[in-house]
């Protein structure tokens, strides 16, 4: 639920249509905006909103350019720029020794663990392949609408791809790792 929760503003964005990008844009920022009012309010600390501070800014930055233009070659790009974007956060994060992960996993594991080698080594690795995948998405969905086909449902599988695939990697690395540890 916590990743659904951190990208909540991206599938909000998603699931608007294309045509009204403008509206979408500002239902992402408003919803990254819900987001970390309500989990500040929970307690959690702004290390472990990273994600949801950058989409914030993000869709501020799209809301503003999609108003001023609606018709801006920005819009074709959009899911590129999303996802590049998503790249930028997770790959920052992880240069900056604080995985994006560290903050999801924190809601559930208990602390005594949280300073644990490979507790913050998993979450490395992790938000490395949330990081590539965010890359080879951005790459897939930039010559996609390079093409033409920015808003085809090939860019809608590739973007559904783009996080079913690092979400699975997640669960299942996370249980082997589990496993390992005896837990």
């Amino acid at each position: 639920m916590s990743y659904v929760r951190t990208f909540l503003p991206w599938i909000v964005f998603a699931v608007v249509p294309s045509a009204q990008w403008q509206w979408g844009a500002l239902a992402g920022l408003l919803a990254a905006v819900a987001v970390i009012v309500q989990q500040r309010r929970a307690g959690a600390g702004f290390d472990a909103l990273i994600m949801e501070a950058g989409s914030a800014v993000f869709f501020a930055v799209l809301a503003a350019v999609a108003f001023a233009d609606p018709h801006s070659a920005v819009h074709a790009y959009s899911a590129a720029l999303s996802s590049a974007t998503l790249a930028l956060i997770a790959g920052g994060s992880l240069a900056a020794g604080k995985p994006f992960t560290l903050g999801i996993a924190k809601r559930t594991t208990p602390r005594e663990v949280w300073g644990l080698r490979p507790f913050l080594r998993i979450n490395a690795v992790i938000t490395a392949v949330w990081t590539a995948a965010f890359a080879v998405t951005a790459g897939a969905l930039g010559a996609l609408a390079h093409a033409g086909h920015g808003h085809s449902t090939t860019a809608t599988l590739v973007q559904v791809a783009g996080f079913a695939v690092p979400m699975l990697f997640t669960v299942r690395y996370v249980a082997a790792a589990q496993a390992k540890a005896g837990r």
